[in-house]
């Protein structure tokens, strides 16, 4: 009930929700019953297109999260998505069975071309859905409890924070390039054939990611909102704007810190996991700082702070990308900058914040 009540007083949140279900149910309905003749018709690839932009949604809300409400300004949650994703892809990998190049039932393709004769430890269990399920919330929860009860255990803030998440994840980054990791190295996971013993390349099985990904940000959201709304939430706000005013009065601002951190980890892991089996691949170049610096922009263009924003951000830019890369691959990059510094002096709240411009202006 408490969860419930805190959406009712959210508009921009019951709009945004209100949004997901509408398009829940009309991409699956445009994309399998409109007829490909039609102009209505929604292609399989422009459904695997909006999932992914969804899973880099919920990123951008995990993002936003740890940023807009507590102050951490993480440059490391490109590796929290990228460990959700190799969970998942190890789980891809392992349904493959004799399907392969190589038709080795046990070991995968890249395994048998390195002379690997035997599958390492960390492999096994994800024949297993539910130990790949389990792994997608462990992996990158256990490593931000890890890094985020040494950082701020030792009081570690500002810019000093945002560089040593960054050097976390450029290190896994060159760490996953090596073959000897058993990752793939270079190339990483990839040639998925099914999952939960549904064909990938089936519309179908498309359009349930797509749905999942719905789901996942969804809920992601409520949660999130549930949180930013609850005495946490406001202690989260005191930490932020007045950390050492808030350890006097009592406050466990390690402690708080931590768990908010530990669970923004996991909304992005989920976003990994939901990624991989869309986009086909994953790689260590999913790892890279650049990944979690324009994750930051999306979260920035959009509006910090809101939640709702961030996904806002995440969707508008990055389907901006995708038509840009395609019809002027040269002039992207400079515009995302050029976009980034303009909001960055003139709508310090983002695209948001524009509504809350007007509102002051009338």
């Amino acid at each position: 009930m408490r969860m419930l009540d805190s959406i009712k007083n959210d508009k921009p949140g019951i709009y945004l929700l209100a949004t997901l279900l509408a398009v829940s149910i009309a991409v699956p309905l445009l994309n399998l019953l409109v007829p490909e003749s039609s102009v209505f018709h929604l292609s399989t690839y422009t459904v695997t297109l909006l999932g992914k932009y969804l899973t880099y949604a919920l990123l951008a809300l995990a993002a936003d999260l740890v940023w807009g409400y507590m102050g951490i300004l993480s440059l490391g949650h490109g590796a929290f998505f990228s460990l959700g994703g190799y969970a998942m892809g190890m789980y891809l990998m392992r349904q493959i069975g004799d399907r392969g190049v190589y038709g080795d039932p046990v070991l995968p393709d890249f395994m048998v071309f390195l002379n690997w004769h035997e599958l390492p430890w960390f492999w096994h269990g994800f024949d297993h859905f539910w130990f790949a399920a389990l792994m997608i919330i462990l992996v990158p929860g256990i490593l931000a409890y890890v890094f985020g009860y040494l950082a701020f255990r030792s009081r570690v803030t500002g810019v000093y924070l945002s560089i040593i998440t960054q050097a976390m994840t450029y290190a896994l980054m060159l760490a996953f390039f090596r073959n000897e990791m058993g990752f793939g190295g270079n190339n990483g996971l990839t040639d998925f054939k099914d999952i939960l013993g549904f064909n990938l390349r089936e519309d179908s099985t498309r359009i349930g990611l797509f749905l999942a990904s719905t789901a996942a940000l969804a809920t992601g959201y409520v949660i999130s909102r549930y949180i930013v709304s609850s005495r946490l939430g406001l202690a989260c706000v005191a930490i932020r704007d007045a950390e050492s005013r808030s350890r006097f009065i009592g406050y466990r601002v390690e402690k708080i810190k931590l768990w908010i951190f530990i669970f923004s980890a996991v909304l992005a892991g989920i976003a990994g996991a939901l990624y991989v089996p869309q986009v086909g691949i994953i790689n260590p170049g999913e790892f890279s700082p650049l990944n979690s610096i324009e994750l930051i922009i999306w979260v920035a263009i959009g509006g910090r702070n809101t939640l709702y924003g961030a996904i806002i951000g995440a969707l508008l830019v990055n389907y901006a990308k995708t038509y840009f890369t395609a019809a002027l691959p040269e002039v992207w990059l400079y515009a995302l900058g050029a976009l980034f510094v303009l909001v960055t002096l003139y709508l310090p709240r983002g695209i948001v914040g524009l509504r809350k411009l007007r509102g002051a202006q009338a």
